[in-house]
């Protein structure tokens, strides 16, 4: 855990913080993992069906991080953290009486108010973890973040693993019903959160979102269509395009979130060796690079391999862009962090929802958009060496 001031962050809170976020990350990727069974029978869904089932998650999680803002200065964050936490309970109840529905438009319509009850509970809660973070460890909050969103990385990589376990053995359901409590238990401990200073309600601010939140915004979103991309097709893309097993696909899957999670870590804990501001200058380039060279390859184990290196290539990016945002608007840290977490879903929705209608039109394939993607790299790259020259000194410098 980041190191922190005279003042030790109290403990139960932590505890919450960091589990509520390895949740949400399970959660997050449960459609992702869930790919190859739904688009068989009893669901058999088409690609674009498949692809819808993430536009209501968009649309939720826009709504739920644009409102974190005012949320948090009415409820505190112990009440934005509370409606997150319910908002994902909601979702997990409606998944999984889809689940035990069978195939059917009833089936269909509830795993559209899964995604859009997931989509807000991300929004929430993400807005109010990234943000309870920086409080809980005031003198190293660019490292509590990026610690935190290493937490949901490795719930978003060993999600698939644990489904493709659980469906090996019983109902595949039997796993959304475990996170289901998990988040139970999140709530139930969320009031531990109200003994960290800051996190009360506060009067809102008349004061406008700076231009430049806005300019962090843009460029989330377009590195989110590059995580979209890579995350939420790439067991499809392993196991339909590539003729792999689907133990192979899930691997693929948990290949990028895993290799995500561990270079955050790795990153995060080699900063006098790797400097922060060249890894996160140059990590765009990286990702075009990958973009380029998945569609060139066929076996599966060379794929999982590149799927790895592309969690590598993405691990900085977003919780850096997240730590400066908020660092240089400490008097608007929720609405910082919603609005940028509204800017990755946003992204995220692009990334996965688009890539749908795009295969079932025949206007590309999934090699193709892979290839075409490498073009978000090279746009990220002069827009991260623009936010490192201009970068304003408000707070305490990343670690």
């Amino acid at each position: 855990m980041p190191a922190t001031s005279r003042r030790s962050a109290p403990l139960p809170a932590t505890f919450t913080i960091y589990a509520a976020g390895f949740a949400q990350g399970c959660a997050f990727v449960l459609i992702p993992a869930l790919g190859t069974i739904l688009k068989t029978a009893p669901y058999g869904l088409s690609n674009a069906s498949y692809g819808t089932l993430f536009l209501p998650e968009t649309l939720g999680a826009l709504i739920g991080a644009v409102l974190a803002g005012r949320i948090a200065q009415r409820f505190g964050l112990v009440g934005l953290l509370r409606f997150g936490l319910l908002a994902n309970i909601a979702a997990l109840a409606f998944l999984i009486t889809g689940a035990l529905a069978g195939g059917s438009v009833v089936t269909f319509a509830l795993f559209l108010l899964e995604t859009a009850c997931l989509g807000a509970g991300f929004g929430l809660t993400l807005a109010a973890v990234n943000d309870a973070a920086t409080l809980l460890f005031p003198a190293g909050a660019s490292a509590a973040v990026t610690v935190l969103n290493a937490v949901i990385g490795g719930g978003t990589a060993i999600s698939p693993l644990i489904l493709a376990a659980v469906t090996a053995h019983t109902a595949w359901w039997a796993w959304p019903v475990a996170l289901l409590l998990v988040f139970v238990g999140a709530a139930a401990l969320s009031g531990s959160l109200s003994e960290v200073p800051g996190t009360a309600a506060r009067t809102a601010s008349a004061a406008r979102m700076p231009a430049r939140l806005w300019w962090y915004a843009g460029i989330v979103v377009i590195y989110a269509i590059c995580e979209g991309t890579f995350g939420s097709w790439a067991s499809i893309f392993v196991h339909t395009d590539r003729g792999g097993t689907a133990a192979q696909g899930a691997f693929a899957l948990s290949a990028f979130w895993g290799a995500m999670t561990l270079a955050r870590i790795g990153f995060g804990s080699a900063t006098k060796w790797l400097p922060p501001k060249r890894i996160y200058a140059y990590s765009p380039l990286a990702i075009a690079l990958v973009f380029v060279t998945v569609p060139l390859m066929h076996g599966a184990g060379a794929l999982i391999l590149l799927f790895a290196l592309a969690g590598v290539a993405c691990s900085y990016f977003f919780p850096f862009s997240m730590a400066f945002a908020i660092e240089e608007n400490p008097a608007q840290r929720a609405a910082a962090s919603g609005l940028l977490v509204a800017a990755l879903m946003a992204g995220e929705g692009i990334g996965s929802y688009a890539l749908g209608p795009l295969q079932s039109a025949h206007v590309l394939t999934l090699g193709a958009i892979y290839r075409t993607s490498a073009l978000w790299g090279v746009l990220l790259f002069p827009a991260a060496w623009w936010i490192l020259r201009t970068k304003q000194h408000n707070a305490v410098a990343p670690a």
